[in-house]
């Protein structure tokens, strides 16, 4: 039990990267959220934001435009190894985790499909015509798994408005799939479902973000666990 105890307590967080999808068509913003399948170990029957680690595949993939210089800094800001291809494979996974768990296609429908993607998901991407782009991608905020869970993330919370859907792809949520059902809520309602704790932060940093009008140049929040306190710095 100590050797198993050491083992979780040494688990290196893997990067992650999450898309938070805001609809404000109406006037009141809604996000869109999705139940984990009550059979997964890892947040059974919680509401969540798609997303998952990033693989290196992300790095391959070709991507119209570019990330906001503003938000390729924060993205880059305390990792051990920062550049522009981090930030790049950090948006592109949350686009390629999306796509997987909901069949949204974030991105652009007038370029023709992507040539060379990588096999996989990014294949599958690919045959749906779109791009996936960069430009309208903003990062909201940063979280780190607290030691001794049995899986860590360095999780990357980022934003994009609903009008980047430019397809979508039917049969992917459904009782047996990652995500078993997809909610469109508004921000106040949204935190009346059973969320983990983070994403109860995440929607409170999302509401005061947009306030300000998701300016790029405004501080994130990073939350992670020091010497066994919780902690919010800013990025």
């Amino acid at each position: 039990m100590r050797e198993e105890g050491a083992s979780r307590r040494a688990l290196r967080p893997r990067d992650a990267a999450t898309l938070i999808i805001v609809d404000r068509s109406d006037g009141e913003a809604k996000v869109l959220m999705g139940k984990r399948h009550q059979g997964h170990k890892f947040m059974p029957g919680k509401y969540v934001f798609p997303g998952g680690r990033v693989e290196p595949e992300d790095r391959r993939m070709c991507a119209a435009g570019a990330l906001d210089a503003h938000v390729e800094a924060k993205l880059n800001a305390r990792v051990p190894h920062p550049s522009s291809g981090f930030a790049r494979a950090i948006a592109l996974a949350a686009i390629r985790e999306t796509f997987e768990e909901t069949g949204l296609a974030i991105g652009v429908g007038d370029y023709g499909a992507p040539q060379r993607a990588p096999p996989g998901a990014w294949s599958r991407f690919a045959a749906t015509g779109v791009y996936p782009a960069l430009d309208d991608i903003d990062f909201l905020a940063r979280a780190i798994t607290p030691p001794g869970r049995p899986k860590r993330f360095d999780a990357r919370f980022l934003v994009v408005d609903a009008s980047a859907v430019a397809r979508r792809v039917e049969g992917v949520v459904h009782p047996e799939a990652e995500l078993v059902d997809l909610v469109w809520t508004p921000l106040d309602k949204a935190r009346e479902l059973d969320l983990p704790n983070i994403t109860h932060f995440a929607l409170e940093d999302l509401a005061e973000a947009l306030k300000g009008g998701l300016d790029k140049r405004r501080p994130r929040p990073f939350y992670r666990e020091l010497r066994g306190k919780r902690t919010r710095e800013e990025l």
